[in-house]
């Protein structure tokens, strides 16, 4: 991330979002590096995942699991507070940890969630994909999904677009990024069949031109197959450190698939993903 520019016109309030795993690492680094760049109010949340039942049968590990959630938020606030960020610590208890998230960042009026994302093998990347997609599937904000290992800097953005106004939104964020910390842009829109290439290639051009009345230059991509399969395919060649996506797409129909298409680039690219909602 460009310690200098912050890549947004306003970001008053972050919410990050932890398990405590070391799968947060990435999205804690990054939540308290753009807190920093952009003087924004950072708010951590964690939920300890439980139901009456299993807190009658093994209260003990309920304990031990609070008093473990405790000890990494502190650690968490601290860390923040060596960078001269003031971090707000927040920890729910309770079923549908999404919940939780969601809610404190309505109440919050959070403009974006950071979180991480779990390995992409056993049951614990299941569960916490599953946290994922609900948290940006009901989110009232835009999500930044970051894996372990990556960084945000800024240097070179994909924007995936579908033509839809969740995609234009996107787009637009996007743009505005990249010509606040002088990215390098393409945009790829996805033939998902043989015949809709043309269409694809107006979509894609319609961000092009959305980035030449910014000032910015984008590069269009026709990629073909799977969505989110180009997009991630495009993201590694391309070296992307940043994927911008909406959250939904045309139809009630389209809508559901393109949710689909967002949760499997995040599921699966190596980068950061940003997810644009209304």
């Amino acid at each position: 991330m460009n310690a200098q520019i912050c890549p947004a016109a306003t970001l008053e309030r972050l919410l990050l979002s932890t398990d405590g795993s070391t799968f947060s690492e990435g999205a804690v680094r990054e939540a308290i590096g753009l807190a920093k760049t952009c003087s924004s109010k950072l708010y951590a949340v964690a939920v300890v995942e439980t139901n009456t039942e299993f807190e009658a049968m093994a209260p003990d590990l309920v304990e031990k699991a609070e008093k473990e959630t405790r000890e990494f938020m502190e650690a968490v606030k601290a860390q923040a507070a060596k960078e001269g960020v003031d971090c707000v610590t927040v920890i729910h208890q309770g079923e549908e940890p999404f919940r939780f998230i969601v809610d404190e960042a309505k109440g919050k009026q959070a403009e974006m969630i950071i979180m991480g994302r779990r390995g992409r093998t056993g049951i614990k990347r299941l569960l916490m994909g599953s946290v994922t997609a609900k948290v940006i599937g009901h989110a009232p904000c835009k999500v930044l999904v970051v894996p372990k290992a990556a960084k945000v800097e800024y240097k070179s953005i994909l924007i995936a677009t579908d033509g839809s106004k969740h995609s234009e939104k996107a787009a637009s964020e996007a743009i505005g990024i990249a010509r606040k910390c002088g990215s390098a842009v393409a945009a790829i829109c996805v033939a998902v069949n043989e015949g809709v290439e043309a269409i694809a290639a107006k979509n894609a051009d319609a961000v092009k031109a959305m980035g030449a009345g910014a000032g910015v230059s984008v590069e269009t991509i026709v990629g073909k197959g799977r969505p989110d399969e180009a997009i991630v395919e495009a993201a590694t060649k391309r070296k992307a450190d940043l994927i911008v996506v909406g959250s939904h797409g045309r139809s009630a129909l389209e809508r559901l698939l393109m949710g689909k298409v967002a949760e499997r680039v995040v599921g699966h690219a190596d980068c950061a993903v940003l997810v644009v909602g209304m």
